[in-house]
């Protein structure tokens, strides 16, 4: 009997060590990139490219797939002062099924408490959380032979994925890089992303012609001198990535001269405005906590503020990780005014208020 003491108190002792243990805590424990849960990356290098923009390098870890498509972008989740904050940005690099690394490419905003964290104080090592790339803003399968890309600052992102993508196939291959025009405008030639490898794309490729705008020095650009710039523009796909009003203005001259169908943008910017909700009590039933929310505080920060474990990605209205089901009540979406009151309905509570008293499963 004295014998197996020993051997009870360690089964018990062992019992109680494991017992509440995941899985997949035994997964992180032998490797951070390991997870069931979740998609991780570990950052391997913070790369700057201007004063104000760096490239981050991330090794991502099990469930990833290098399969993106060159202009897709993917949500990137990081903790700053205690909570995860999630992003979505380009990734700058073409897609390579033998790639161990992917990188994005990331200007830190004065009002950006996330991309400043990312440019200025994430330190190579950290862990972070993925999702998984998305977007229809991509190089289409096969390329067109004559193509314009549009883009102002930080909007050379995705367009670089494209390039670098058309690069890699013509030194592996030998395909021919199509015939591409590009205007790139930023407000300073050193504030120029890629601008170093821009410069060596256009010498090797004869069919690679960019115009540079420094807007700091040379104003915006006159869309009206496209028919200088490209000659030809109404002959191509066409790609515009940039600033909001200058996405607006190129939509409107397109819309114009009849080719919106041969535009096609990409915009990172949520808008949140017009009419929000008339605000109410927001019950989150599983967990039987309710919190009053005015009609500008989202469902998902107000379900935060109640302390409840809100399902979130980019925070933005893209990835829909944030969708849970409306079980009563109202809510309007805020980028449109759309109102969704239907019991059993999917709402996406990133971009959705109260509209009176209502009920959500979780």
């Amino acid at each position: 009997m004295a014998a197996t003491i020993p051997w009870t108190r360690l089964r018990t002792a062992g019992a109680k060590l494991t017992t509440p243990l995941h899985p997949d805590d035994y997964l992180r424990l032998l490797n951070p990139l390991w997870s069931e849960r979740e998609l991780r990356g570990r950052v391997e290098e913070v790369r700057p490219e201007t004063d104000d923009a760096a490239t981050l390098v991330i090794r991502p870890g099990w469930g990833w797939r290098y399969d993106h498509r060159p202009g897709q972008y993917v949500g990137i989740g990081v903790q700053v002062d205690g909570r995860f904050q999630w992003r979505s940005y380009s990734v700058s690099s073409p897609p390579r099924r033998d790639g161990r690394t992917i990188t994005i490419t990331v200007r830190a905003m004065p009002e950006g408490k996330l991309s400043s964290h990312l440019v200025n104080g994430l330190a190579p090592g950290t862990i972070v959380r993925l999702a998984l790339p998305e977007g229809d803003f991509v190089l289409p399968e096969p390329p067109p032979a004559k193509m314009l890309f549009l883009v102002g600052g930080s909007g050379v992102t995705p367009v670089m994925a494209m390039l670098r993508t058309l690069d890699r196939r013509a030194q592996k291959d030998g395909t021919p890089m199509p015939d591409v025009v590009m205007h790139y405008s930023s407000p300073t030639p050193e504030r120029m992303i890629f601008r170093d490898e821009l410069d060596r794309l256009e010498e090797t490729y004869d069919g690679l012609t960019i115009h540079r705008l420094h807007t700091d020095t040379d104003g915006m650009l006159d869309l009206a001198d496209l028919d200088h710039i490209c000659p030809d523009w109404r002959e191509r796909e066409t790609y515009a990535c940039g600033p909001a009003p200058m996405l607006d203005a190129i939509t409107e001259h397109f819309e114009a001269a009849g080719l919106e169908d041969h535009l096609h943008l990409e915009r990172f910017s949520l808008e949140l405005g017009g009419d929000g909700g008339e605000g109410g009590t927001i019950t989150f039933r599983t967990t039987g906590k309710t919190i009053e929310a005015d009609g500008a505080t989202t469902v998902l920060e107000a379900g935060e503020e109640a302390g409840v474990g809100m399902p979130y990605g980019c925070r933005m209205g893209i990835c829909h990780t944030c969708t849970l089901t409306l079980v009563s009540g109202k809510v309007r979406d805020l980028r449109n005014g759309e109102e969704f009151d239907q019991p059993n309905e999917q709402v996406q509570t990133c971009v959705t208020a109260a509209v009176g008293d209502c009920t959500l499963d979780i």
